[in-house]
């Protein structure tokens, strides 16, 4: 699997924002989010998600429906489908 592409557009104090572009069989890793986050869709499309047990799910984006987590979410986000799918990552800093 192809490793997602990552552009940090914004680092401050007090935000991160990361540009994620996830070509079709690209995935971004296994990883923790440490802080609070924002996911703005720049495209529509399906994601799969894998939890730290295995467990697949499907995830759908709609370009410029904005949703929040919180901390702690533990995951891998694949692209198993046939388009690029681009979101912007908006980290909120403690």
């Amino acid at each position: 699997m192809l490793g997602a592409k990552s552009e940090i557009q914004v680092d401050t104090a007090e935000v991160r924002v990361t540009e994620w572009r996830l070509a079709p069989g690209s995935a971004t890793g296994h990883h923790v989010h440490g802080m609070d986050y924002v996911i703005v869709p720049v495209t529509s499309g399906e994601m799969t998600i894998v939890a730290p047990g295995g467990e697949r799910s499907k995830a759908q984006l709609a370009a410029g429906k904005s949703y929040f987590r919180k901390a702690g979410v533990e995951h891998d986000v694949l692209n198993e489908t046939a388009c690029e799918i681009i979101f912007l990552e908006i980290e909120l800093k403690p």
